[in-house]
């Protein structure tokens, strides 16, 4: 009996997704659990398994917007047994050798000759054997075309003038919407600093060995500065809030997404309550989204909701840029490439490692003097890391009860 793939709805409110790639080809056989098609939708990519073993027909085209619910294949049981491919008997060579006449044919087509044949779809022996004994040039073809009653223009610009076209995914269309109703509907603006990075890259020296022996991972930057804004946020609610509709919702938690790039666009998983984590619980949690992001195994619930975004161009190399606000959420920190330079240190020019830090904000949520703080602090904790151990507050302080 025939079992049929029917599209999946990927989450609440979504109705249309695009058939991004087929993973296999109309007839083959697929065997029950074999992924066979890639779905986008405006939140996520998700692949999608065959029901059962089979032959396979394909009734949707790669690219195509369709409707939940509609049946993108059907699969016939095929007994179980698996075609082998079978090489046609007319020829012995290997596979991928062309054919005696069509080596020859090739070896009388200059070039060019052979690109115009490739892009006007001509059969190159036909060609030949319209000039016997004649090296194939872009004077032949035309004559051919010509022949024919096709008619061609004569190329005037050297070079490879061809363009690539495919049709942008559901996600890609989405992420561009959205950006660009964050330049309209928000008073987004960004406020820059400093940040001296030789403690942390201490820590991460002398420590790394013994954490991942212990964790399994590396230390990154990452957890330092999702801890640094879990601090800072708690401090300065307001840079957490955000408008919904004529109200301002302050969240008691915070959900911090992080900002990643994948092939198929930006996507932006959350890390829930890390004011509960610690260094090593976030390290643990960054990496896990991290690979289900690489593997395209994102779901809707990895990426819902968070109140605050981090973004890290600095693993493209981006000394410095104004990232953008991830809607609803009222403000986003940029992190950035680091680099050694001269600073000045308790009077004195020293080399360290410095990274510049853009922290953009909603004007209508959050003033310029909240925003500035908020940004001091996380330089504040970045360059003394201890201060995270005492949620920001001086040690001593604490020590001495002042």
């Amino acid at each position: 009996m025939a079992t049929e793939i029917i599209v999946p709805s990927p989450g609440e409110s979504i109705t249309q997704v695009q058939l991004a790639k087929w993973l296999v080809t109309d007839g083959e056989y697929v065997e029950r659990d074999q992924e066979v098609v890639e779905i986008d939708s405006d939140k996520a990519s998700f692949p999608l398994a065959a029901p059962g073993a089979g032959k396979i027909k394909l009734t949707v085209a790669e690219g195509d917007s369709i409707a939940v619910g509609t049946v993108i294949a059907v699969i016939t049981p095929d007994d179980g047994i698996k075609p082998s491919p079978v090489r046609p008997e007319s020829s012995s060579l290997p596979a991928g050798r062309p054919l005696p006449h069509e080596e020859k044919s090739r070896q009388q087509a200059s070039p060019l000759a052979k690109r115009i044949m490739e892009e006007k779809k001509l059969d190159t022996v036909e060609v030949i054997a319209a000039f016997p004994g004649k090296k194939i040039t872009r004077k032949e073809i035309s004559a051919f075309l010509s022949k024919s009653g096709i008619t061609t223009a004569p190329a005037r610009i050297p070079g490879n003038r061809s363009e690539a076209r495919k049709k942008l995914s559901t996600l890609r269309l989405k992420l561009a919407e959205r950006l660009v109703a964050v330049k309209n509907e928000t008073a987004m603006l960004t406020t820059f600093n400093e940040i001296n990075m030789q403690q942390v890259m201490n820590i991460r020296e002398r420590m790394n060995e013994t954490f991942k022996e212990k964790y399994g991972i590396g230390i990154g930057f990452m957890s330092f500065f999702t801890r640094a804004v879990t601090i800072a946020l708690n401090e300065s609610p307001q840079v957490n809030s955000m408008i919904d509709g004529e109200e301002l919702v302050t969240p008691q938690y915070t959900d911090i997404g992080i900002a990643v790039s994948t092939p198929k666009g930006l996507v932006v998983p959350v890390l829930r309550n890390t004011e509960t984590m610690s260094i090593p619980e976030l390290e643990l949690k960054i990496k896990e989204l991290a690979v289900k992001a690489r593997d395209n195994k994102l779901t809707i619930d990895d990426m819902k909701g968070g109140t605050f975004t981090i973004t890290n161009g600095g693993v493209f190399g981006s000394l410095m840029s104004t990232p953008i606000l991830n809607p609803p959420q009222s403000a986003i920190l940029g992190m950035h490439k680091i680099i050694e330079r001269p600073v000045a240190v308790n009077g004195a020019v020293i080399i360290a490692p410095m990274m510049y830090v853009a922290l953009s904000y909603d004007h209508r949520v959050i003033d310029g003097r909240e925003s500035v703080s908020f940004l001091i602090k996380i330089k504040e904790l970045i360059e003394d890391p201890v201060k995270m151990l005492t949620e920001g507050q001086d040690p001593v302080k604490l020590l001495l009860e002042i």
